[in-house]
């Protein structure tokens, strides 16, 4: 067989795709970054028509393109929460006016085969949008972040994604220096508020593209 590995991710994709739609995700399949970002301006936003876009930190949704294609985008109100220029509370406030947008775009830091999300963060603004607020959620979904089960995603975002990100965020926490979870209680801990999202309510509000390609952490 030519390409076996690329056969074998578009299968996994497939069968997740499948989990997801079961839980009542809209779900979307999209071979790169690129195509990911084509999917949400061409197809999802000309669709529900929003009034209103925000979002929350996600490293894919920046390397898909889709933050610099909307940051400026003319033809609805943005809430631009990765506004550096902003003070500090200044952007707090706009993280809590986001959670009333028509549509707000996020990442996740797990999903289930399944099709459970698994997410954990430091504020909850991404989380609480992911379950109740905005009027239409689109989550941006690399390959990299598919596990067996919610164990398995647990022990995924604790011993992986939150350590890379403490890191990355130059958060003075134990993991940051050692790469492993100590439990801390740092005030500068990440890990504060876990979500399971085990089905979309109302149907078709989430609507996850999976991505077919290793994006974010």
């Amino acid at each position: 067989m030519d390409k076996p590995i690329e056969y074998y991710l578009q299968i996994r994709l497939a069968d997740l795709k499948k989990a997801l739609v079961k839980n009542n995700f809209e779900v979307f399949l999209a071979d790169d970054a690129e195509e990911a970002k084509k999917v949400a301006l061409g197809a999802i936003i000309p669709e529900i028509k929003p009034k209103s876009i925000s979002w929350g930190g996600s490293m894919t949704f920046t390397a898909s393109g889709l933050y610099d294609a909307l940051k400026n985008y003319s033809q609805v109100k943005v809430i631009d929460t990765f506004d550096k220029s902003i003070s500090h509370e200044e952007m707090l406030e706009r993280r809590r006016q986001a959670l009333l947008a028509d549509l707000f775009i996020t990442g996740t830091n797990a999903v289930t085969e399944s099709g459970q999300l698994v997410n954990l963060d430091m504020i909850g603004n991404r989380i609480a949008a992911l379950t109740y607020g905005p009027k239409f959620v689109i989550v941006l979904l690399g390959r990299n972040k598919i596990v067996p089960d919610v164990k398995a995603a647990m022990d995924r975002i604790k011993n992986y994604a939150a350590p890379v990100n403490a890191m990355r965020l130059d958060k003075k926490t134990p993991c940051a220096e050692t790469s492993y979870c100590d439990e801390c209680k740092s005030p500068d801990r990440i890990c504060n508020t876990w979500t399971i999202t085990e089905k979309s309510f109302p149907k078709g509000r989430v609507k996850v593209i999976l991505i077919n390609e290793s994006l974010g952490l």
